[in-house]
């Protein structure tokens, strides 16, 4: 028996235990930020990744990627894989740039 939660989480409680699932939520953070067309990845962050401030690189709206970076964190709760990625991204909220905009959409992806 699914029960939701939130509208966007789902519980399922069986005799092995509670199962929680985001697979709603993830559909929903996917339509808001357009992304419907994008290819799914198998992993969250590219191995050969730099991080740095990208200094010279193009600035990106904060609030969308302040949006981004949120939604991922609240995530985060059950998708312990993406926790690393998210929180090195997390940094780069005061002065985002395309570069980190790219790497948060591909977590997404």
């Amino acid at each position: 028996m699914y029960v939701r939660v939130e509208g966007v989480t789902q519980v399922k409680q069986m005799k092995h235990g509670t199962f929680h699932s985001q697979t709603k939520y993830c559909i929903e953070l996917i339509k808001k930020f357009g992304m419907k067309k994008y290819k799914e990845t198998s992993t969250p962050m590219a191995t050969s990744t730099y991080l740095d401030l990208d200094e010279k690189g193009k600035s990106v709206d904060e609030s969308r990627y302040r949006g981004m970076i949120g939604s991922l964190l609240y995530l985060t709760a059950s998708r312990l894989d993406i926790m690393l990625s998210v929180c090195l991204y997390v940094r780069y909220q005061a002065n985002p740039k395309e570069s980190h905009l790219t790497t948060v959409k591909r977590i997404i992806k």
